[in-house]
């Protein structure tokens, strides 16, 4: 529907005043022609009283017409100086279809970005906290144990170098484990960043995924895990951040192999429906520490027998889950009959 201009309704409201002031008038005009005809001398009063009534008579009009338009106009001032002092989300009822009706759809829109801003920036702010707070209490702990060995090392309290080589071991590998946080750290600040620029190439899907499977057939074969693979003949190209993209798969793989059932069997299958590719890695789970097991894509999430025993940082599945979004797709799990599914759905390249 065409919004009708606030100018012509003001302008009609304008000639219709005129008219009524003038249809007025000349009606106060016929019943007075008597007494003027019989006091000529007071045609200049006549004349006077004529203008003035054929003024006020229009004034009068004018203001009954416009005075919802007024009043409307009134009301979006105050809403505005409520949204202004801080009353963010509030919202003015639309009323008509002119210019100010359009004024007021576009305040509610500024209303409401402005509202959900903030709620971000707040979720921003309580996330970056979380986010301290977590990776605060995962560097503690490797970090505790580097500096406990390592004063036993500086005090000379081994038996022989047998057990200083352990000590060694243990300071290695919790370094390691500390590298590890700090570059998950790191890579998710980044990935969170909206400054953020992936560097989009076209790729064949399916190929990528056997190159990537073939890298890990030594670890799964080591593992006592067998792969059941269905992934289509046919190329299917996608737009991607490959480097990114190929993070997603080895952390997922990964997550496949510490906590699968051993042995067992994995599957891969990837899929075409409409426009979506589908690809899902499915393995066999028991005791899975989560009801709900979409939570485990939430940052530093893990169970307490996960935490004690390979010291994972519980962010690789957020990063995941934060590079399928930044590609426009989704990453969701599901936990049935023992079987722990990981499904990613991504537009086709057109």
């Amino acid at each position: 529907m065409r919004s009708k201009k606030l100018s012509v309704q003001l302008l009609t409201a304008i000639a219709i005043s005129f008219i009524i002031s003038v249809i007025i008038v000349g009606s106060i005009l016929l019943y007075a022609m008597k007494y003027f005809i019989k006091n000529p001398n007071d045609v200049t009063l006549f004349n006077l009283s004529w203008i003035s009534a054929v003024i006020l008579t229009f004034i009068i009009s004018l203001l009954v017409m416009i005075r919802k338009k007024v009043k409307y106009l009134q009301h979006i001032t105050e809403s505005v100086q409520t949204i202004a002092n801080g009353k963010l989300g509030n919202t003015i009822e639309i009323k008509g279809n002119d210019e100010l009706s359009q004024l007021a759809s576009n305040i509610n829109n500024m209303s409401k970005e402005l509202e959900n801003k903030f709620k971000h920036e707040r979720q921003i702010e309580s996330a970056k906290n979380e986010l301290i707070t977590n990776i605060s209490h995962d560097l503690r702990t490797p970090l505790t144990s580097i500096i406990g060995y390592v004063d036993l090392l500086r005090k000379k309290e081994y038996r022989d170098d047998e057990q200083l080589y352990d000590y060694l071991e243990i300071i290695y590998s919790k370094s390691q484990n500390f590298r590890e946080l700090i570059n998950e750290l790191f890579e998710y600040t980044k990935l969170t960043s909206p400054d953020l620029r992936l560097n989009f190439t076209e790729v064949e899907l399916g190929g990528l995924l056997e190159q990537i499977i073939g890298e890990y057939m030594p670890i799964l074969e080591n593992e006592g895990l067998d792969i059941q693979k269905s992934i289509p003949e046919e190329d299917i190209h996608v737009s991607m951040d490959i480097e990114k993209m190929v993070r997603v798969y080895d952390n997922l793989l990964m997550n496949v192999i510490k906590y699968s059932m051993k042995p067992s069997t994995i599957k891969v299958d990837l899929h075409i429906v409409g426009i979506k590719t589908i690809l899902s890695i499915s393995n066999q789970a028991e005791n899975l520490p989560v009801q709900d097991v979409n939570k485990l894509f939430e940052r530093f999430y893990r169970g307490d027998k996960a935490r004690k025993e390979d010291g994972g940082s519980g962010i690789g599945l957020a990063i995941s889950k934060r590079i399928i979004e930044l590609h426009g797709g989704t990453i969701e799990a599901d936990y049935r009959e023992g079987w722990l599914t990981f499904t990613i759905e991504y537009i086709i390249k057109e």
